[in-house]
């Protein structure tokens, strides 16, 4: 479904634009895809309508970090370490995907977002293992409807991942001429680069220099946790000139406060994935030092292999466990946590679009930005009645909530249905290549090994 003019009319709106703020019994109209107008009582003809009563407006979550390649395995790996991923993802079930494995991964992953109400996700993808497969990835994306920034990466394979000589794959450019001509369209390019310490230095300059040429952001994994593993990949980073403002940086779970400081004095832009951190020993979230820093960090998902792919979990997830770490030593010193229900939120859409360079396109409903909105039921056994719209959001929804998605004024869920895909022939194709992928890598369930065997 689509519509050149979409009016939602009187919602709860919570726009994340601090001049509109919260407005009660509120409209928003959409024009050609984008915000035309918000406010109360919008008179408004020859449009397509929808009564968001009973409904929270609010624009769409940004997950600025997830593998969405992994989701024909989800759950294979629900309560491991970070070296036992490592070892399992990277290490194997990645070498055994093929092409078709890919598409449906960022298909079926993208659906699933878009689901929960993430209109624009940033698929990190170290799986292109051959120019096909990165072609199906971006293909998935395209065939999903969702905004995303595609960050193409390497191969699986340790050969690229420890103090690697391997460039970052030519096939890039090949990509950014055929698919990302024009940075204009629901897809855009970066490059899902590996830090220092993962490669060598020289590798790293040309990684970055590649990157650069390009005119595409970088995104880069630093500072997790790693047993028997003391490295400084921020400030290796900086010495050899490539920290800046087009550098985004996911968990930093274990950096120094030096290179905390790089990081806030060079504009760099912050990923967290609290959930993942916490679940697999990458460290601590590092949300109140970079908040303390004047960096607003943004949400992810990361991997569906272990982590549930919905925001509703990382907002909650980032919320308590900051608030953990002002815990006192003695009652005798008040608790005075200073992250609220608002913070994360903001973590969840404007600050995700910001440190997907897409802040002047999506994060907030903003007249001029694109209309990708979602609509949350509130007029449910676990949400009302709403006393505060953003505590509704934060600490009481969940994807069973999202009624409604638009992604640039375009339907893609309507009514708790997602609109235009076969769903049974998605399911089928994820049993396929779980069947296959985790046979081949020895993981497959002995139950779903029988039940894919002929009769």
């Amino acid at each position: 479904m689509s519509s050149q003019r979409l009016f939602i009319r009187n919602g709860f709106v919570v726009s994340m634009d601090p001049e509109i703020g919260e407005i009660p019994n509120g409209d928003v109209l959409v024009e050609d895809g984008v915000i035309a107008e918000v406010g109360r009582g919008l008179e408004v003809g020859d449009a397509e309508e929808i009564d968001a009563t009973g409904m929270i407006v609010m624009p769409g979550f940004v997950d600025t970090h997830r593998h969405t390649w992994q989701t024909p395995v989800r759950g294979v790996l629900p309560s491991c370490t970070l070296d036992h991923y490592f070892a399992v993802m990277l290490g194997s079930v990645g070498g055994h995907y093929r092409p078709e494995d890919v598409h449906i991964g960022d298909y079926a992953g993208a659906l699933e977002a878009l689901n929960a109400g993430v209109t624009t996700l940033l698929d990190w993808s170290h799986i292109s293992n051959t120019p096909d497969h990165s072609d199906a990835a971006i293909q998935g994306l395209q065939d999903a409807g969702i905004r995303a920034v595609y960050a193409h990466g390497m191969p699986t394979g340790g050969e690229w991942w420890s103090l690697s000589d391997l460039e970052h794959p030519e096939d890039i450019r090949r990509i950014r001429d055929t698919y990302f001509s024009s940075d204009d369209g629901l897809l855009t390019l970066a490059m899902a680069a590996r830090q220092p310490g993962n490669v060598n230095a020289d590798v790293a300059k040309h990684d970055w220099a590649l990157a650069r040429e390009l005119g595409i952001l970088i995104s880069v994994h630093v500072g997790m946790r790693l047993h028997n593993l003391h490295y400084t990949p921020v400030k290796d980073m900086h010495d050899l000139g490539l920290t800046g403002p087009d550098v985004c940086y996911i968990h930093m779970t274990d950096l120094t406060d030096e290179e905390l400081d790089i990081i806030a004095e060079t504009g760099g832009r912050a990923s967290i994935a609290p959930y993942v951190e916490l679940l697999m020993g990458h460290g601590r979230p590092p949300t109140g030092k970079l908040l303390a820093r004047g960096v607003r960090p943004s949400l992810s998902v990361d991997v569906v292999s272990s982590v549930p792919g919905e925001m509703f979990s990382q907002m909650r997830t980032a919320l308590v466990y900051d608030r953990i770490l002002e815990f006192t030593d003695t009652p005798d010193e008040a608790f005075a946590p200073t992250i609220t229900h608002r913070d994360v939120l903001e973590f969840a859409t404007v600050d995700g679009a910001r440190a997907c360079g897409l802040d002047e396109k999506v994060g907030s409903l903003t007249v001029g930005k694109q209309g990708d909105i979602v609509l949350l039921k509130t007029d449910a056994i676990n949400t009302a009645p709403v006393v505060d719209p953003i505590g509704t959001i934060v600490i009481f929804s969940d994807t069973s909530n999202v009624d409604s998605v638009f992604v640039a004024g375009n339907a893609v869920k309507r009514n708790g249905q997602l609109v235009g895909h076969d769903l049974k022939g998605v399911f089928r194709k994820l049993d396929e290549s779980r069947n296959y992928i985790l046979g081949e890598g020895g993981l497959l369930p002995d139950w779903a090994a029988e039940s894919a065997t002929p009769a």
